[in-house]
């Protein structure tokens, strides 16, 4: 049975009309007569959304009961025993009802595409798993609905839901999304404008990187070679001199001109190197091309204009940028240099552009070994000169200089014969040594045109000469050889060194890494396979490019790395000499793998051992901090209740006071762990506006007596960017606790100032202090110094504090009073376009 074909309405936010899009193509599906239903769709009480679900075919839903309630899912079997020829399922990130047939909605929505049935789904761009991260920083909400990026990239059809914020937002205002109960809190929180539209451009970049990956498997499938100039993309070439951060950065203002615009720097090692590359600055041109958002790229390659111009039109690129060759004038006896190879090479559809810099002409030493893996053209010199050398050199002799002298003659033959052997190694050099001789005897050595040898001197001459000719030809080829070889391991040493001090580092990714290898050999796709045990099924736990390998027997080039693990790849088959640097990836890509599967686990630990020791605190705050307020209150109640005992007026208002206390001490306690439960699951969502301190602070000592702190705010403070309520939380905390350390008769300095852009509010206290290693240890959660009472808290107080300002964009740190105490520094961050005061007379604060 085929597989069903899956459509995805992908929305940049809330509300843009994903629900609505999808329920159209349903209806002009219907109208053509395609056997399309209804399996689930929300319309959220939006009228226009509720309108476009009739004249649709409807199937039920499955209920299930959950902690007291009746919820609606999906009926998955309902739909499969129905098998239309397309189902709506709205949400795709929905998470279904514990009890349901599978636990994520995508799960259904696979089964249904299994079956042959053809889906068409919604959901939101800030439900991709890889984006999880990205949309908290900007709407400080952590999506807990969320679904694999490659379920999406998967679908056979996205389409982007667009909106500008401003329509959005006036969506939101007419009451089109949300009940006019919950319009200002969202209009005010995550329908904020600059949420929005970091959403739109998430969005944006999400569909373009996937129409950019469908663009590259369609030229590949379709052998397209020819630059297709979508958007720019610059590739720099690199040769590990200093002019490469020139170039770099010209490109990185090329790519700012356009839309979109990409750079690529790439180095190319081939068999014998390229001049002067220094491992050091090519590192250093690394980070630069990283920091500039660009890519760096190592591949190999004998010819390196070729080898520049494939990977430039591998990548669909646009534009080259090289840098004016830093050869002296006679150096180009050695051919036109990489620049002018190719630009003349490039074609009509690719720009090169050579940029000027320092090094330009200054040299770049004398050229590398030159007996690498010699060219056709290398080949046809050897052979020009070889047999065409010693005829042209006879003429000469016979007709110019004939009178020269036979050892002369053999010099000049053996000239040749080295030159070929230079230019064409081996086999060159022995044919120039057998014409040479052949024509030595004929023409110079008497008796001449004949292949008789009269004298016997000359014969031993004639034989030395040959033997001296095959000699110097066999030297010649084998340092050939050996250079080529040296040259192949020096550059195969720089791509492992480069290799594993990325990964010792940590700073590859698997699919990284991956990649790396499908560039550095040329090929469509690599997979990194693996299985349980010999008889199981393979799995591909990473991969890169077009249609990646599922077993190794499928690959072009497969490395086995143990029993149960593969390197495959597909695109050509590799020599020998390849293999070797091949097994090295696969290695470090196990030793990839490995490290980030004890990443995962160790973090899963740690978050299980943080969540026991929290559990473990908990358990002996309630059985300690909670019970003796609870004890308290309870013993109150029952001596009120009493029927034996006459309480007089002030006993009664003293046993009403002590429960008063102990509720008061309850409720700040339990106060305390609902803070930092939010904080600890991450639910705390800062509302910042322009808020002025000394409306705030002074509303924030109410808990503490009148005469028990100093406040020092003056009104012409700049105003700060926070939330009014977590600030107000934060400050109350920390004044509470400067207030439970003073000493009787010395109250808590409360001041703020103006620090550069931020404002500073310091809560000075005089009591006994806490040294420099305990200054953090303070503010962690269920944490007390010293021998504080039990009684007076959980310590939650100040890691609350801590929290609240985090959250704001604040910082909270700790510091010694002069003289003996604590001072408490909260960091805020000031208001834009609120510039701070002129500084006051430090003599004019107020101390204590």
């Amino acid at each position: 049975m085929a597989r069903g074909k899956l459509r995805i309405y992908l929305g940049a936010a809330p509300g843009v009309g994903k629900t609505y899009a999808m329920l159209s193509e349903a209806h002009r599906r219907v109208e053509r007569g395609t056997d399309c239903v209804v399996a689930f769709v929300e319309h959220h009480h939006r009228p226009r959304t509720e309108v476009m679900l009739h004249g649709l075919d409807h199937l039920p839903r499955r209920e299930l009961a959950y902690r007291g309630g009746i919820f609606t899912e999906m009926d998955v079997d309902a739909v499969l025993a129905r098998h239309p020829q397309v189902a709506l399922v709205d949400e795709l990130a929905h998470t279904n009802v514990p009890g349901s047939r599978n636990a994520k909605r995508w799960q259904d929505v696979e089964e249904l595409l299994a079956a042959g049935i053809d889906v068409i789904t919604t959901v939101n761009i800030q439900h991709l798993e890889s984006l999880g991260d990205v949309v908290e920083s900007i709407t400080g909400v952590r999506q807990r609905e969320t679904v694999p990026d490659e379920v999406v990239r998967r679908a056979d059809q996205i389409d982007l839901v667009d909106m500008s914020p401003e329509a959005l937002r006036r969506r939101m205002a007419h009451g089109n999304i949300y009940g006019p109960d919950k319009v200002d809190a969202a209009l005010s929180n995550y329908f904020r404008p600059g949420n929005l539209t970091a959403l739109r451009e998430l969005a944006l970049l999400w569909v373009a990187d996937r129409v950019d990956a469908r663009l590259t498997e369609y030229r590949s499938a379709h052998s397209v070679s020819a630059i297709w100039g979508s958007r720019e993309r610059i590739v720099v070439g690199l040769t590990g001199g200093p002019e490469g951060r020139t170039l770099i950065r010209r490109a990185a203002r090329l790519a700012e001109k356009g839309a979109g615009g990409e750079v690529l720097a790439v180095y190319i090692s081939r068999s014998d190197g390229l001049t002067g590359a220094s491992p050091k600055e090519l590192a250093v041109q690394r980070t630069l091309v990283e920091d500039l958002g660009g890519s760096f790229h190592h591949v190999v390659g004998d010819d390196i204009p070729s080898a520049l111009l494939d990977f430039s039109r591998g990548v669909n690129a646009t534009q080259i940028v090289l840098g004016v060759s830093r050869r002296r004038t006679w150096q180009y006896v050695y051919g036109p240099g990489v620049g002018a190879t190719v630009a003349r090479e490039s074609g009509p559809d690719l720009d090169v552009h050579l940029i000027t810099h320092d090094e330009a002409g200054k040299g770049r030493g004398l050229p590398a070994a030159r007996g690498a893996r010699l060219g056709r053209s290398r080949l046809v010199q050897g052979w020009l000169v070889g047999l065409g050398g010693p005829v042209l050199l006879t003429w000469l002799l016979s007709s110019v200089s004939p009178d020269v002298g036979l050892a002369n003659d053999m010099l000049l033959y053996l000239t040749l014969t080295v030159a070929a052997a230079l230019l064409g190694g081996l086999f060159p050099a022995l044919a120039s040594a057998a014409a040479g001789s052949l024509l030595l005897n004929w023409y110079f050595t008497p008796p001449v045109h004949t292949f008789t040898i009269a004298d016997p001197k000359n014969i031993v001459a004639i034989a030395i000469f040959v033997g001296v000719a095959l000699s110097v030809a066999s030297v010649v080829d084998l340092a050939a050889r050996r250079t080529h070889q040296a040259a192949r391991l020096r550059a195969e040493s720089e791509i492992l060194s480069f290799l594993a001090g990325n990964v010792l580092r940590g700073e590859t990714s698997l699919e990284a890494l991956l990649e790396r290898v499908r560039e550095t050999f040329g090929m469509e796709s690599a997979a990194l396979l693996e299985r349980e045990s010999d008889v199981a099924p393979w799995t591909c736990a990473g991969s890169v490019g077009p249609r990646p390998c599922a077993t190794p027997d499928d690959a072009d080039v497969d490395v086995s790395v143990g029993d149960h693990t593969a390197l495959a790849l597909s695109g050509r088959v590799l020599p020998a000499e390849d293999r070797r640097v091949l097994a090295a990836f696969a290695a470090q890509a196990v030793v990839v793998l490995d490290r980030l599967r004890l990443q995962r686990e160790a973090a899963q630990a740690k978050e299980l051992a943080e969540g026991n020791r929290i559990r473990t605190a908990l358990l002996a705050a309630v059985s300690h901090d909670l019970r003796t307020p609870l004890a308290g209150i309870k013993a109150a109640v029952t001596s009120l209740r009493s029927d034996d005992v006459a309480w007089s007026d002030e006993d009664r208002a003293e046993l009403l006071a002590a429960i008063e206390e102990g509720a008061d001490r309850l409720d700040l306690l339990v106060g305390n762990l609902l803070d930092m439960s939010r904080l600890q699951t991450g639910t705390v969502t800062p509302i910042i506006r322009e808020t002025d301190l000394d409306e705030v602070i002074p509303m924030a000592l109410g808990g503490v007596p009148e005469d028990s702190v100093d406040l020092d705010v003056p009104e012409t403070l700049p105003m700060v960017a926070v939330d009014r309520g977590l600030l107000e939380r934060s400050v109350a905390n920390v004044v509470e606790n400067a207030v439970t350390y003073s000493p009787p008769g010395e109250p808590v300095l409360v001041f703020a100032s103006v620090l550069a852009d931020r404002v500073e509010v310091r809560v000075v206290d005089r009591g006994p202090g806490v040294p420099d290693e305990a200054k953090e240890r303070i503010f962690e959660p269920f944490q007390r110094y010293g021998d504080s009472p039990r009684g007076t808290g959980v310590g939650l107080g100040l890691a609350v504090a801590r929290g609240f300002a985090e959250a704001i964009g604040g910082t909270l740190r700790a510091e010694d009073t002069p003289g003996g105490g604590l001072t408490m520094v909260l960091s805020l961050p000031m208001a834009a376009g609120h510039p701070p005061p002129p500084e006051r007379d430090p003599s004019a604060t107020v101390t204590s």
